[in-house]
């Protein structure tokens, strides 16, 4: 584990213990498939390599929906939400949350290109709304910020009916908890800068 995920999962677990009073919460970290801001309801994919906080895995079924903090400076930067849940880049597969269903599927794609060490300012990406879903080409392109990845590939014909979020990979968040349906405090793992806070 690198000394900065050392640093950010110290960080929030130091104000998981600090919030409230009257006996100690639980802390709870994954994908956010899906948001409604109106109604501040969230949904994640846990993630069940949690004890490594650089290499996630979020696969843990059923998804959980959690209310969020109800005092916004509980709360990190509004998550986006997305399906795509992993990209093995070695064997061409990406897994996505088919909601439907509730279930993850794992898709075999043909890659067409794949552009490393892509920062979020980069041109290629900085003014790019992902994914791009092309159907006419047959085509998705990806950027994961986590990875610095930029992959433009295939699938087969039946899975461009899906929605484009199938394709987005939603953020990670962290929430501290003592009701399992309501957040007491979360953050935005994804779009929290931490260098900042130390």
């Amino acid at each position: 584990m690198t000394s900065s995920a050392l640093f950010r999962f110290g960080l929030f677990v130091s104000l998981g213990v600090l919030a409230g009073c009257g006996g100690f919460g639980r802390v709870n970290q994954g994908q956010v498939v899906e948001y409604q801001r109106s109604t501040g309801l969230l949904t994640v994919i846990g993630d069940s390599n949690y004890r490594d906080p650089a290499n996630p895995r979020f696969d843990v079924l059923p998804p959980v929906t959690i209310r969020v903090p109800q005092e916004p400076r509980e709360m990190g930067p509004e998550p986006a939400a997305g399906k795509l849940l992993g990209l093995d880049y070695a064997n061409r597969r990406a897994v996505v949350f088919d909601a439907a269903t509730e279930s993850l599927r794992t898709v075999e794609y043909t890659l067409i290109s794949q552009q490393s060490d892509v920062y979020s300012g980069d041109a290629r990406v900085s003014h790019t709304r992902f994914p791009v879903v092309d159907r006419n080409s047959k085509t998705i392109t990806v950027y994961s910020s986590r990875d610095r990845r930029l992959v433009v590939f295939a699938v087969p014909e039946e899975y461009y009916a899906m929605p484009d979020d199938t394709w987005r990979i939603g953020d990670e968040v962290r929430y501290y908890y003592k009701d399992p349906a309501r957040a007491l405090r979360l953050m935005n793992v994804s779009k929290t800068d931490l260098s900042k806070a130390k």
